[in-house]
């Protein structure tokens, strides 16, 4: 190989591994500092809308600090939503993963790409040993009623026949809810998301622009 052809052949590989080194840093920043999303579901009507814009910051990956009640999360969906009384576990009421993945390529597929992996946005409300109860529309935690000025005038919090309306958050856990409490699959029916679970909190809204800024 001449000496054209070789200089050629470096020019070419450098281009590859700044590319490659390019790719591995966006990566690792979506991953574990923060990404933009696109609202997909209405639970937290109208607190969010569908469609709006948000960037979501992902250093709890890194932290391990557990979220404030009052903040609204992305999590990975459970692989059960909907737990019959029945099935219910009520000395361990956390949200079931069971989700097949295997393989170091499909784990990165479904966790780093988030290619085929579903997940939740909803709001922090139950605390890890804290004691939730749902009763006559209300929200009580450790036996007081909880105060959710985010919430629409009116708006009662009912069971929606879910299995987990009366319990005490395991530790290492949080119970999330939707604002629109009428229209929102959560802990009441699958249990409590474990922090492990947990993907990022939700850190302003950019689009609309008319309701560009924190979200409450």
């Amino acid at each position: 190989m001449d000496y054209e052809n070789k200089f050629k052949v470096k020019e070419i590989m450098e281009w590859v591994y700044c590319i490659v080194i390019a790719v591995v840093l966006a990566l690792l920043v979506r991953y574990f500092i923060g990404t933009p999303t696109i609202v997909q579901q209405p639970s937290m009507w109208p607190t969010l809308k569908e469609g709006q814009r948000l960037i979501l910051n992902r250093t709890i990956r890194i932290s391990h600090a557990m979220p404030k009640r009052g903040d609204i999360v992305t999590f990975e969906a459970p692989s059960k939503v909907n737990v019959t009384s029945i099935e219910a576990e009520r000395e361990n009421p956390v949200a079931e993963y069971k989700h097949n993945i295997n393989g170091i390529f499909t784990k990165f597929r479904y966790y780093v790409l988030e290619l085929g992996k579903d997940s939740y946005i909803k709001r922090v409300i139950g605390l890890p040993g804290e004691h939730v109860k749902i009763e006559e529309g209300k929200v009580y935690i450790n036996g007081e009623e909880l105060q959710e000025d985010y919430l629409q005038p009116n708006v009662v919090t009912g069971s929606l026949n879910g299995a987990y309306t009366d319990l005490v958050v395991p530790e290492g856990c949080v119970f999330v809810m939707g604002d629109n409490r009428a229209e929102s699959t959560d802990s009441r029916r699958f249990g409590c998301v474990p922090q492990e679970k947990l993907e990022s909190i939700v850190l302003f809204r950019f689009w609309p622009f008319d309701v560009f800024g924190k979200v409450n």
